[in-house]
Parts: C-alpha cells; sequence; structure tokens
C-alpha cells in the first residue's frame, strides 16, 4: 500500500507556493541553476517530467552531473561550480 501512496505522490503535480531570486551562491543554488539551464524549475520538476527518482551528481562535490531535457538532448557538467556570480541572481528558488 505505501508504495502506492509514494507513486501517486511523486506524479501528483507539486507546485511551488513561492519563489525569489537567489542572492548568494551556494550548493543548492549551483544545482538549482543547473536545472533552470536545463529548462526545469529544479529538481522536483525535473523528478515529475521525467518520471525518474535520483539525479544523477558528482560524489565528490555533490553536484548535479548530468540532466536530460526535454527534447532528450543531455547536459553534462562540471564537478566545479558553474553559476557564476553575475549569474547567480537570475537563478529562481522556488518554495513549496
Amino acid at each position: 500500500k505505501k508504495s502506492e501512496v509514494s507513486g501517486v505522490m511523486a506524479k501528483a503535480d507539486i507546485k511551488p507556493k513561492s519563489i525569489h531570486h537567489a542572492k548568494t551562491w551556494s550548493d543548492d543554488v549551483e544545482n538549482l541553476y543547473r536545472f533552470q539551464q536545463a529548462g526545469y524549475r529544479d529538481e522536483v520538476e525535473y523528478k515529475q517530467v521525467k518520471q525518474v527518482d535520483t539525479v544523477e551528481c558528482w560524489p565528490e562535490t555533490g553536484f548535479v552531473k548530468k540532466l536530460q531535457r526535454r527534447d532528450n538532448t543531455f547536459y553534462y557538467y562540471n564537478k566545479q561550480r558553474e553559476c557564476e556570480d553575475k549569474e547567480v541572481h537570475k537563478v529562481k528558488v522556488y518554495v513549496y
């Protein structure tokens, strides 16, 4: 029974309550930057659209390693930070 419920939760269209722009860089902002470059709000939306349980991350940094866009092409990311300071304010942080 429990697995069915979690399966339904994963497919439910979860919408964010509010949104703001990042002010300073952090690990979370870095990953949001990567999801948004690939055309998703964040990890929640990516998992809903692609129907996956996990996202491939670099074990050393925890940053997202690879994302599949909606047109099924792949984005590959470096282990190091990619979101430069001048890009940080463009990153949208969603609150659920």
